[in-house]
């Protein structure tokens, strides 16, 4: 069993024992999400996480929220280069020039998916088909890190303008946000 049956509760392994990641784990990962503004947050968080682990990007959530205005979409979109090149010095956020320009044209991108389809919600969750998919998975090494919806995700979020929007990061949002339940086989949040 991959899960150790001393965890109390059970949980995922990459959760390890860090606090902020068993947080993190216990509250967010795999829930299913219907707010656009944090969805909008877990896109432009998990973007950040190109190339870095998520806990270096958890960490610096709280930065990240203040940096990008809690993560406003319509503020975000008006960012403008003198914001943005300011945005480059603050040591709490990843200090990416091409990150923190992938935020700004993400969120005027989000908001036209917003008036498209009345919410980033209601674009996202098609891509559920009938709820989140509870995969069945053992042990770490048997999730996938991509799936078909996250190949589809991510083709169709580049057409629409989006970056850092590859499948393997759009795997990870679409776990974040629920649409998938990867929780291994044991863990006390894993769902039917």
């Amino acid at each position: 069993m991959t899960v150790p049956a001393t965890a109390d509760p059970p949980r995922c392994p990459w959760c390890g024992t860090d606090p902020l990641y068993i947080a993190y784990h216990d509250r967010e990962w795999g829930v299913p999400l219907h707010d656009d503004r944090r969805l909008f947050e877990l896109l432009i968080l998990e973007g950040a996480q190109a190339g870095l682990s998520w806990i270096t990007v958890l960490r610096k959530r709280e930065a990240y929220r203040r940096a990008f205005a809690g993560f406003d979409p319509q503020a975000v979109a008006g960012l403008d280069a003198a914001r943005q090149a300011e945005l480059l010095q603050d040591p709490g956020i990843v200090r990416n020039r091409l990150k923190v320009a992938a935020a700004v044209g993400n969120a005027r991108a989000f908001l036209a998916v917003q008036a498209e389809f009345g919410s980033f919600d209601g674009y996202l969750w098609r891509y559920a088909g009938d709820g989140p998919r509870v995969n069945h998975w053992r042990a770490p090494g048997e999730v996938p890190a991509v799936s078909p919806e996250a190949e589809a995700l991510s083709r169709d979020l580049k057409a629409r303008g989006f970056k850092f929007v590859g499948p393997t990061i759009m795997y990870a949002f679409m776990q974040a946000a629920g649409l998938v339940d990867d929780h291994l086989l044991g863990c006390w949040k894993r769902g039917g």
